[in-house]
């Protein structure tokens, strides 16, 4: 069987051996659905390329320091979790995270969203987006991943079961605790969000 056609699994242990050429082997094989996923998450080519290099130093990395890795053969969903946490980071540490999905799902995150605005609702708009992002850093790893996913890659409650590897149902389940964690933690701090 040719090097090309082996499986990912086969390939991973190959590169980790020392064999260069089967790590360019599942980036050639994957780069296009990698690549796409970042794109649909971020919408900026550099940002993208940036990730996409990222993500790739990352996996490379974790093979060759020989860290923990059984995917089972999953090669390609373990290096879009790696992607999607790399995007999570990036919108973490943005100055400007995008705050202005409208969903009935979660009032907290309708936005101000008029370029017009003036200096004082700005101000508001930016401590509103420093609040939020403090709440949500104080939500256990769990809820903040689901919370992140959704809101700010915009995926769906399956994909975020997919990247987590958790049922759908766990997903529905940690966003519900995250939802009313962040609430009671408004309530309490008494912190006025303006829709």
């Amino acid at each position: 069987m040719a090097k090309s056609q082996l499986p990912d699994a086969i390939l991973v242990d190959k590169y980790v051996a020392g064999d260069e050429n089967a790590l360019a082997i599942l980036i050639n094989r994957h780069q296009s659905k990698i690549y796409g996923y970042i794109y649909s998450k971020v919408s900026d080519r550099d940002v993208t390329e940036d990730i996409f290099q990222e993500t790739f130093f990352k996996v490379i990395h974790t093979l060759k320091s020989k860290k923990y890795y059984n995917e089972e053969g999953k090669f390609l969903s373990w290096v879009l979790r790696i992607a999607s946490n790399l995007i999570i980071d990036k919108y973490r540490n943005d100055k400007k995270m995008p705050l202005n999905r409208d969903t009935d799902e979660l009032l907290i995150f309708s936005r101000i969203t008029d370029d017009s605005l003036n200096i004082e609702r700005k101000l508001i708009k930016n401590q509103v987006e420093i609040d939020i992002k403090t709440i949500i850093e104080k939500l256990p790893h769990d809820q903040k991943e689901v919370i992140m996913m959704r809101y700010f890659l915009d995926m769906s409650f399956k994909e975020i079961a997919d990247f987590t590897g958790v049922s759908v149902n766990t997903t529905l389940g940690r966003m519900r605790y995250a939802i009313t964690n962040m609430r009671k933690v408004i309530e309490k701090n008494k912190i006025y969000l303006p829709s």
